[in-house]
């Protein structure tokens, strides 16, 4: 390989790598700030969205520079196809954890349900792993670790089904109900969370096996 197409590799791979970890602050806050009642730290979450478009923008440009100055053939160029996926499933993660601080904003003053604050916290925690897991497997070429994700993501699956049962009982509650249609969205949000690591996955078996396919039917583009 040339050394120039894998400096170009590795380049693009350590920026990816850094929205991963840009993503997952913001999952890391925006769940203090539905935990606190948080207005201001929501704020802070919404924020801060600008730091992983700037990492988006970046590995578009240097995906952009390496095709016009390599040719990238094989694994190669599956790995900088699977980037560009990857990137985008970035983006949007992010973008849900905006969607839960702008949601969190408007209810801050209701005093919320504890036990769908544990639930969220359960799922915010799988969706944290389900994203470090689906990293480490693309940067290790993880095949074994990368399918792995589809039962964490059925962990979250169940997790947001209780919420919105739960959710439903508390229908008769006039002072909850807004609040709890609120989070019905932001239960969905961090449920896809978890399918967008699943996305992942399915790029990292691409690049390992040259073939695409779903890990399941459940993940899906937005």
């Amino acid at each position: 390989m040339r050394i120039g197409l894998q400096e170009d590799l590795d380049t693009l791979q350590a920026t990816l790598l850094d929205e991963g970890e840009l993503c997952i602050r913001s999952l890391r806050g925006v769940m203090q700030a539905v935990r606190e009642r948080d207005p201001e730290l929501a704020d802070e979450v919404i924020a801060f969205d600008d730091e992983v478009d700037s990492r988006y923008m970046a590995v578009a440009q240097e995906v952009e520079s390496l095709l016009a100055r390599q040719t990238p053939v094989a694994s190669d160029l599956r790995f900088v196809l699977a980037a560009i996926h990857i990137n985008l499933a970035l983006e949007r993660v992010a973008d849900l954890c905006v969607t839960i601080a702008k949601l969190t904003k408007l209810v801050y003053e209701v005093s919320p349900d504890v036990k769908l604050i544990e639930a969220f916290e359960e799922m915010a925690s799988r969706g944290e792993e389900m994203l470090r897991v689906s990293l480490d497997s693309f940067v290790k070429r993880d095949l074994a670790g990368a399918e792995s994700l589809v039962d964490l993501d059925e962990l979250i699956d169940r997790a947001n089904r209780r919420v919105v049962q739960h959710l439903m009982a508390l229908g008769g509650n006039p002072s909850l109900r807004e609040w709890g249609l609120r989070m019905i969205v932001v239960s969905r949000c961090l449920e896809r969370i978890g399918d967008h690591a699943v996305d992942i996955g399915e790029q990292t078996a691409y690049l390992v096996t040259g073939e695409f396919r779903e890990f399941t039917d459940a993940s899906h583009p937005d």
